[in-house]
């Protein structure tokens, strides 16, 4: 994220964030080796909070993403959340990024939950 993005505008969580209460952390698998990852973070009562998404760039492209979003989604379910949001980089770099939560059904939306406007980043939104 660092070298798409200034400092100001990184919002990924940092690995010992992935232990804080609300939060549950998903890495996909080949063999012994970590090749995805995502985490959901719950916010409030009904809302979660993708964080952390992740697939190895040559692992891309083979239905990680699909499988690590579904799993979230479902997870986010399972806890009772009605609502699960997102924010993303808003620069060309991450345009496939953006693409793929639009095919999931994710739509832009006003920042949320703490974030504030940001030339350098984009909220989207789904229903659970």
């Amino acid at each position: 994220m660092l070298a798409s993005s200034p400092v100001e505008s990184v919002h990924a969580m940092k690995a010992s964030d992935l232990a804080e209460a609300g939060v549950q952390f998903f890495v996909a698998f080949d063999h012994e080796t970590p090749v995805a990852m995502g985490a959901l973070k719950q916010t409030n009562d009904d809302h979660g909070e993708l964080k952390s998404m992740h697939v190895l760039e040559e692992r891309r492209g083979k239905g990680l993403a699909d499988a690590v979003l579904g799993r979230l989604l479902q997870e986010a379910g399972v806890a009772g959340l009605k609502r699960v949001s997102l924010e993303t980089g808003s620069q060309a770099s991450f345009a496939a990024a953006r693409a793929f939560y639009q095919r999931h059904g994710f739509v832009f939306c006003p920042p949320f939950e703490g974030y504030v406007e940001d030339p350098h980043s984009a909220f989207m939104t789904r229903e659970v």
